[in-house]
């Protein structure tokens, strides 16, 4: 659901697109993701301007704006033209506040969702990305970014502790900074019987400052898809681990739709180290709907009780979770719309509604 516009200024054209569809579907959650007494919370609107030619030689300025209820990010990319056989540069500035549920959150009804721990994260980064040219089935980027990170209360205060007095941030103050370089490869290799994805992403905190935050975390992703007849299997493995510096909002989050379904968002755990696994069994019912059975599981492999101020523990989070269900899948024009129904270790269920839109 969106509306575009282009209009014309001299020699260049630039795109306007509203679109209300980006994450609406989310909204639909059922238990809801927050514990809001507006169904709606979820719903985030998106803005996006595009200007493909900005000084008249190609150089193009994307201008991309979700606003929420509770949520609201600005981002602004300019990317001059380079030569294909050269790394394409983009620099980017980009302004977010997002509540910080997955780890200040706090699980309800048998962990299988998550209401509002009254910390939100204002998020500042400036910096600049580099995509390598693709070789065979390999492709990778590297950026380096400014980090400026500010907890705020749902009033819009600063604030550097959780409701239990616990510092939110490494630093202890109201606010952490950092330059991060993070560099990330990917490989992917398909045909019409198979898939296999890897993503590797390494970061590492540079202490050009005696105050900023020096720290290593890398996080990878492998999927394999099989086609097995008429039915297809995919399967993939999640992990990842930090070391060094740490605030409680760079843990690795277990738990919630697109982690380990049936459980809130961060309702499993939260650690330096997570390892989440997912296997999805889809099969053809007519042309555009499918059938699916689905089983997750995550742990944060003991690794909570590192994580500053141990907010899991102190939530009460079991560390393990295990969640299988089944669901349908829905092709169309619009994308693929997904029902979930989920049933985790605690035996309570949860149906999720969701939209995978073309090109997102």
């Amino acid at each position: 659901m969106g509306a575009q516009k282009s209009i014309h200024a001299g020699k260049a054209k630039i795109d306007f697109n509203v679109d209300l569809s980006h994450k609406l579907c989310s909204a639909l959650l059922l238990p809801p993701l927050r514990n809001s007494s507006n169904p709606f919370s979820q719903i985030i609107g998106r803005l996006s301007i595009k200007h493909p030619s900005l000084f008249g030689r190609s150089e193009k300025l994307d201008v991309l704006w979700d606003k929420g209820l509770n949520d609201s990010n600005i981002l602004i990319a300019f990317r001059r033209p380079r030569p294909e056989w050269l790394s394409q540069q983009s620099f980017v500035i980009q302004h977010s506040i997002t509540p910080e549920i997955a780890v200040h959150g706090l699980p309800v009804d048998h962990f299988s969702h998550s209401g509002s721990g009254g910390v939100n994260l204002c998020r500042l980064s400036v910096g600049m990305d580099l995509n390598e040219p693709a070789t065979s089935h390999w492709s990778s980027t590297t950026s380096i970014k400014f980090e400026h990170v500010r907890p705020i209360n749902n009033d819009g205060r600063s604030i550097n502790r959780d409701l239990d007095g616990f510092p939110i941030t490494c630093s202890g103050g109201s606010h952490d900074n950092m330059v991060v370089l993070k560099q990330e490869s990917q490989y992917a290799i398909a045909n019409d019987n198979s898939f296999t994805r890897l993503n590797f992403q390494m970061e590492q905190g540079l202490p050009l400052l005696s105050k900023w935050l020096i720290f290593n975390r890398f996080k990878f992703i492998a999927s394999k898809g099989v086609k097995l007849g008429p039915t297809f299997l995919v399967s993939s493995l999640t992990g990842g681990s930090i070391v060094g510096d740490m605030a409680p909002y760079q843990a690795f989050t277990i738990g919630g739709l697109g982690s380990v379904r049936g459980y809130g968002e961060g309702a499993i755990g939260s650690g330096r180290s997570c390892l989440v696994a997912n296997s999805e069994f889809t099969i053809p019912l007519t042309k555009e709907l499918e059938g699916a059975v689905f089983m997750d599981c995550g742990t944060d492999l003991g690794s909570a009780r590192h994580v500053p101020g141990n907010p899991a523990l102190r939530q009460g989070k079991p560390g393990f979770g295990v969640g299988f269900g089944y669901g349908i899948r829905f092709n169309s024009q619009l994308g693929q719309l997904r029902v979930d129904y989920a049933i985790n270790a605690f035996h309570r269920k949860t149906i999720y509604f969701g939209i995978n839109t073309v090109g997102s």
